[in-house]
């Protein structure tokens, strides 16, 4: 993949999971949404991206957990 490629996407999904926080921090939404639970992994999904490329080991470790909060969050809101 491209250096670019790379870039654009960790931007994307950075910019992806701050909003998904913003919106919960204003109150324009809740963890039982699906567009913020879609946020927060496609976010993540980004960001594992782009770490991993960079070898930046930690953060997509991080990033994988994060992927897997947003599953169990989605999990919960279809078992209703």
């Amino acid at each position: 993949m491209s250096e670019l490629f790379i870039d654009v996407i960790g931007w994307i999904g950075g910019a992806m999971v701050v909003l998904a926080y913003f919106l919960i921090s204003s109150g324009k939404t809740t963890a039982k949404s699906v567009f913020f639970q879609f946020l927060n992994l496609a976010g993540s999904v980004f960001l594992i991206i782009n770490t991993y490329a960079k070898e930046a080991y930690p953060s997509a470790v991080v990033n994988v957990i994060w992927v897997g909060i947003a599953l169990y969050g989605f999990f919960r809101i279809w078992k209703k």
